[in-house]
């Protein structure tokens, strides 16, 4: 059975975590310590995720410990990406988590981005990132895909699973394995896309 981490653990990557871990391991990182304190107690404090379903994530661990996701076959990413003063994307959370991953990342790995960026930032930004602080060569060592979030948070009726989930991969493979991933947990099922830009485009 294949290890999911999620890295990010606010309003979209928590549901993310919970309903893996109700299916097999995943390991849930997020360095806020006060974060992982809650989750440990089954709070979640923004209100997302019940008691009940966070109970129910039984091979759900969370950790602020990175070298966690030395074991993870999968790992996606869920980091805010706010806008400034400008209306340009702050990449600065999803560089640090890039450079996180990429210490600890095992050889295959397939790494998905959720956050929102602009057609073209996942194989410019984060593959050079992960490239760069692991040492491996894209598509040889280690893969990405992408599947845009679609979260609206406080929204009970169109929740993670009741939504369908647009997924991308580096390649035909790829693409299956994150589609084979996400079909596990979407009851409304998963939408392949040609590409990593069209995905993050939709």
């Amino acid at each position: 059975m294949s290890v999911v981490a999620v890295v990010g653990l606010g309003y979209v990557g928590l549901p993310l975590a919970v309903e893996f871990g109700k299916k097999g391991k995943t390991i849930g990182y997020d360095p806020s310590s006060s974060k992982i304190e809650s989750y440990k107690r089954y709070v979640d404090p923004t209100g997302e995720v019940s008691c009940d379903d966070l109970q129910a994530a039984k091979n759900l661990t969370v950790t602020t410990d990175p070298a966690e996701l030395s074991l993870a076959d999968y790992i996606v990413v869920s980091v805010p990406t706010p806008v400034d003063l400008a209306h340009k994307p702050d990449f600065t959370s999803l560089i640090n988590a890039s450079e996180t991953i990429a210490r600890h990342m095992k050889h295959s790995v397939i790494v998905t981005y959720e956050s929102t960026v602009y057609p073209g930032a996942t194989e410019e930004i984060c593959v050079p990132v992960l490239e760069k602080h692991s040492g491996m060569k894209w598509k040889k060592d280690f893969h990405v895909g992408f599947s845009p979030e679609r979260i609206n948070p406080g929204d009970k009726k169109h929740t993670l699973t009741a939504i369908v989930k647009v997924v991308a991969g580096d390649d035909d493979d790829t693409l299956e394995k994150i589609a084979i991933l996400y079909e596990s947990v979407i009851t409304a099922g998963v939408h392949r896309t040609s590409s990593i830009k069209v995905a993050e485009a939709a």
